[in-house]
Parts: C-alpha cells; structure tokens; sequence
C-alpha cells in the first residue's frame, strides 16, 4: 500500500493567499505526496497562480470547474486522489514543515486512522494573533457533537484502512468539514490529536468564521438540522461552542 499524501484544496478567489498555501506544502520535509487544487468556478487569477507551480512540480494538479461550491470542489478532489491519506488543506491556510511528517509519524504511534494536531490563527498578513487552539489528546463521536475537535486544515485520515469517506453536499458548503469530520470519527471510532502546533488557520473579516453572527446561525442550524438535537441540547453545546470561541480569540 502506497504511502503518499493526498492535499486536496478548494480554490475558490484565492489569488492572493493560494502561492503561501503551496509555498507551505513545498517546505514539507516528507515529500511523497500529491496536492490537488480545485478551482472552484475563480473570477480572479488564481488559475494562472497555479498553473506557474503546476509547470514547476507536477506532484500539484490542477482542476477547474464550475463554481459548486468547497464541498462540491473537496469531493471533486478526494475523487481524484491516488494518496492512502487525505488532508483539506484550504487555500489560505498554512503547514508548517513537518506538518505531514510529524502527523504520520504520530498516526502511526497511535495506531489510529484519524489525527489532528493544535494549530495558531493567523490574520490577513499572516501574522499570528489569540491563543492556539489546542486540540484534544483522544476525540470521541460525542466530543464531536458538541463541536468539531478536528482543525480542518490539520486533519489526517487513512482511506487506506477505511476507505474515501466524502463530504456532504448537501450542507451547501456550511460545516461541511465539521461533517467530514465527525463522519471520520464515526467510521474510525476514535480521532488522537497531536498536542505540537504544526499549522496556522487564516481567520478573515470575510470569512464565517471572521462573521461571529452568520457563524451562530449556522452551528445552532447544524445542532438542529445535521445532528438532530432537540433544542435544549443544542443550546447547551451552542454555549459551549461559543465558550471555546472567546476562550481561543481573546
């Protein structure tokens, strides 16, 4: 069985962060891995970003689509990946170095199929501002309902073992990594988080995470809607969600 890394990266108007995002890949001292990049549909250059590192190392691919939206990108990628291990890696966010070494070195330590690791936040001039956020040592299927205890941007999963579990499109492209996420934890029984602060997570204005208000509507509607919670507990993980929230950015 092949040991090779699959990045898959939506590109949805990354122009100005995409070349930092594959810069940050390049760096990675374990080289056996593949970084697919979807554009998502851009009205920007992001197309002619990529490409200028697509002629220069062809473990990146590029894939343009229609706009579908960063689930509907992630599957399209996911879908093509030749990797046993599957990182979403977005288009602004950052590894450091040994992201990918250290997390399978730990994945194998664990004996697990699903890692994390803690990470920083990052502003638009990638400066780091707030506190890290530092995962949990052992995340079960009910630390997940409370909230999503996986970054994204430092999850590793071992499709190898498991098989390609994809995201959820019908989420609309709201938590939709929050579903990957938990779907990973469901079919693995268990997620082991690795405590070294090994990526940085760009929070901006724009973003749902930078819009505290649409952000609240969307987690009470995935308590609700995805999950099924009667609303008594989804208003106590919605406290507790929020909690952790000013906890991380004060």
């Amino acid at each position: 069985m092949n040991n090779k890394v699959s990045i898959i990266t939506p590109c949805y108007n990354g122009a100005r962060y995409i070349g930092e995002t594959i810069e940050s890949v390049l760096a990675q001292d374990y080289t056996d891995w593949e970084m697919i990049i979807v554009n998502d549909g851009s009205s920007d250059n992001s197309e002619e970003v990529v490409n200028a590192y697509v002629q220069k190392d062809p473990r990146i691919r590029l894939i343009n689509q229609k706009n579908g939206g960063s689930a509907n990108a992630r599957n399209h990628g996911i879908r093509e990946a030749s990797g046993r291990y599957i990182c979403l890696l977005d288009a602004d966010d950052l590894w450091y170095p040994s992201f990918l070494s250290e997390q399978l070195a730990f994945m194998n330590e664990k004996g697990a199929a699903v890692v994390c690791s803690s990470y920083e936040h990052i502003n638009a001039d990638s400066e780091v501002f707030g506190r890290v956020d530092e995962c949990m040592p052992v995340i079960t299927t009910r630390d997940m309902y409370v909230m999503n205890r996986i970054g994204c941007l430092t999850g590793l999963y071992d499709a190898g073992t498991y098989g390609k579990i994809y995201l959820r499109e019908e989420l609309n492209s709201l938590r939709d990594d929050y579903a990957y996420w938990l779907d990973c934890v469901e079919k693995t029984g268990l997620a082991y988080g690795n405590q070294k602060v090994l990526a940085k997570y760009r929070v901006l204005d724009t973003s749902t995470t930078g819009n505290k208000r649409k952000l609240i509507r969307v987690q009470w509607r995935f308590y609700r809607e995805y999950l099924h919670l009667n609303p008594f507990a989804a208003c106590g993980n919605l406290f507790r969600w929020g909690l952790a929230g000013l906890r991380k950015f004060r």
